[in-house]
């Protein structure tokens, strides 16, 4: 009889450990490229890594992912790109996006008509029935989508397939349907702590609702595209859709942020990007050796930047560079660079270098970067303090969070000058070193490596169906019986009913009483 049970236990479970060990998974990468494809790159990477039949869908953007073709994968690539119409006219706004960013005017209109275009994009690419038809007949167990491009979602949905998703950014940009109490859980664009007094409530409290309102007018972009695509009965909304999701991954972790509540299926996996130190090159070691123990600066503020220079930013940090003993390893664009300026020195640049070598060398005693989540990673990683100059987007948030925990400062790209960037003051300051080795601890002395918690999970719910387990009820309830809105209304009716009927019985007792004291009278 235990051996009978034993078969059926096994019949029962075996096709779900078979489907966790080869399942056929789709990861679509946000049409933002940059960070953002390299992400689901070494997502990718790993779930192949891991026996899964891995295949990207990818748009291809030459300007966001420059030498596509010359990296070395594993894993299946399908691509597309939308008209050449609205290609140049993505171009066009994303050309100026970033060029009022780089100069202080990241503005949310600015931003709202790139969502525009890339809205116009998605349903560009859901009206194509070949590469639709083609995914269907793929037939992915799962699909692991970037939250940061909303056109993925719909995709996913369009597919009938279920779906993870990683958030590259922080919680905040989106309302996943975490608790997120404005008493000690910042807004985004508040540039708060978790430490938050009276005027910083009053003020997390006026951004949620903004930002509530901004998010509102975004997802609208994209419900109007879902409108034109799914049929009117089972239509969802794009809010439902962030709910849907079975696992959400996020790039982050507790090192850098602030403590706050999640859901079972919500995990941590930030520092995916950091790889095995290798060496660095030889020629790298020779410039390093040549200013002995004062050490070097690594400096490398992303891709963008690099493509979008301003020649007066760059004339200050070269400036500013020439006052230090150390060395300066400079990820910048040479051909960008101003034959007016003299390059200090002490300064080499280069178009490419390797990130995470240099951030491990024992040399190094400063990292200078845009603020993107996935340099600070690797800067938390191999414990170098940090000075900030975020361009875009999360990066002023992500830096809020470098200062708070002590192992970094910041500086607003519009107030560069030579002598406002504190350099020598981070380098100098042991402090700084301490938080920031203090952080490493913090984020490498998790029992998991990043790996085995990605591919773990993940496995955990192929085998499982999904994660119904993981999800609460609450994330299907309506806004109005998840804020108890419903209850306090109810409430409320009783209390002045009540407070009503008392009074009217006050009323006929004082005038009872009256008419008693009356009749007493004649």
């Amino acid at each position: 009889m235990a051996g009978q049970w034993t078969l059926l236990l096994a019949a029962f479970l075996l096709p779900g450990f078979l489907l966790s060990e080869a399942a056929k998974i789709m990861t679509v990468s946000s049409s933002l490229g940059g960070s953002h494809y390299l992400l689901l790159d070494r997502v990718s990477q790993i779930l192949q890594d891991h026996g899964h039949n891995v295949t990207m869908f990818l748009h291809i953007e030459e300007f966001l992912i420059p030498d596509f073709e010359k990296r070395n994968i594993s894993y299946k690539v399908i691509s597309w790109l939308p008209s050449e119409d609205h290609r140049k006219e993505f171009k066009k706004l994303f050309d100026f996006f970033v060029t009022e960013a780089l100069l202080g005017r990241e503005t949310p209109d600015n931003f709202f008509k790139l969502m525009v275009q890339l809205g116009i994009q998605c349903s560009d690419l859901l009206k194509r029935g070949d590469i639709m038809d083609s995914l269907k007949n793929e037939n992915f167990d799962l699909i692991f989508i970037e939250a940061f491009d909303f056109c993925s979602f719909l995709v996913a949905e369009k597919l009938g397939k279920p779906f993870v998703a990683i958030l590259p950014t922080q919680f905040n940009t989106l309302d996943l349907g975490l608790p997120s109490p404005v008493s000690y859980v910042p807004v985004f664009h508040s540039l708060l702590t978790d430490h938050i007094d009276f005027w910083g409530r009053l003020k997390n409290l006026l951004k949620f609702f903004g930002v509530s309102m901004k998010q509102w007018q975004v997802q609208s972009i994209f419900d109007n595209t879902i409108k034109e695509h799914f049929p009117e009965g089972p239509r969802p909304v794009l809010s439902h859709l962030l709910r849907k999701a079975e696992l959400w991954f996020v790039n982050s972790d507790f090192a850098l942020e602030f403590a706050r509540p999640l859901l079972p299926n919500t995990v941590y996996v930030g520092g995916l990007m950091v790889r095995p130190v290798k060496p660095v090159p030889q020629e790298f070691e020779n410039f390093i050796a040549k200013f002995g123990d004062s050490g070097f600066v690594l400096v490398a503020l992303g891709s963008i930047v690099s493509i979008y220079q301003s020649q007066e930013v760059l004339r200050e940090m070269n400036s500013a560079f020439a006052h230090l003993s150390q060395g300066v390893k400079w990820k910048c664009n040479s051909s960008y660079w101003s034959k007016d300026v003299k390059l200090s020195a002490n300064v080499k640049i280069m178009d490419w270098l390797p990130q995470n070598d240099l951030l491990a060398h024992p040399r190094i005693r400063l990292f200078v970067t845009h603020g993107g989540l996935n340099s600070i990673m690797e800067a938390i990683q191999h414990g170098v303090p940090m000075v900030g100059i975020p361009v875009l987007g999360e990066q002023t948030e992500n830096l809020i969070r470098v200062e708070a925990k002590k192992f970094g400062v910041s500086i607003q790209l519009k107030q560069i000058r030579a002598e406002t960037l504190a350099l020598k003051e981070v380098i100098e300051d042991k402090r700084y070193k301490s938080a920031a080795v203090a952080a490493s601890i913090i984020r490498c002395s998790h029992p998991l490596t990043l790996a085995q918690r990605l591919v773990g999970w993940i496995d955990h719910i192929l085998q499982t169906g999904g994660a119904a387990h993981l999800k609460p009820h609450g994330l299907r309830q309506p806004w109005h019986e998840q804020y108890m809105l419903d209850v306090f209304l109810f409430l409320l009716v009783v209390t002045l009913g009540t407070l009503w009927l008392c009074g009217k019985l006050v009323g006929m007792v004082a005038r009872w009483l009256c008419g008693a004291r009356k009749l007493k009278k004649a």
